[in-house]
């Protein structure tokens, strides 16, 4: 796997091999910080999880929101210490299945979370699905 940078002006513009970009940059321009897209890549392999593990349980998932905190260590490397995940589903979900999804998300399927130094935590919430 293999992304390219190019420098523009104080910020960058990441490319991958499909042709994906993101800008990134100090955190002062519209687009997301180094640390910021390491949160964003960790709801996203995580949800991206989640979605599948769901699906295939056969769980009718309607909607999905993850909120990713992370605190850093206040010395250099300034690196996330604590990372949370909040999941907030909507569905007629049975929330064993829910938490099984997540589990086996942060424990054996998401590269992200699994690669963080960090302490990673996790907590969800359900919401009624369709008329409720």
């Amino acid at each position: 796997m293999e992304v390219k940078l190019k420098m523009n002006q104080n910020w960058f513009n990441a490319v991958t091999p499909r042709g994906a970009k993101v800008k990134l940059g100090p955190g002062l321009e519209d687009g997301p910080s180094p640390m910021e897209a390491v949160l964003m890549a960790a709801g996203g392999c995580s949800g991206i999880d989640v979605v599948s593990i769901l699906k295939k349980m056969r769980q009718p998932l309607e909607d999905l929101e993850i909120q990713v905190s992370g605190q850093r260590r206040e010395e250099h490397p300034r690196y996330f210490h604590t990372v949370t995940l909040k999941f907030i589903l909507t569905g007629d979900l049975d929330a064993q299945k829910v938490e099984k999804a997540i589990e086996l998300s942060m424990e054996k399927y998401c590269s992200v979370t699994t690669g963080l130094r960090a302490e990673v935590n996790y907590e969800y919430e359900i919401l009624g699905g369709g008329d409720n």
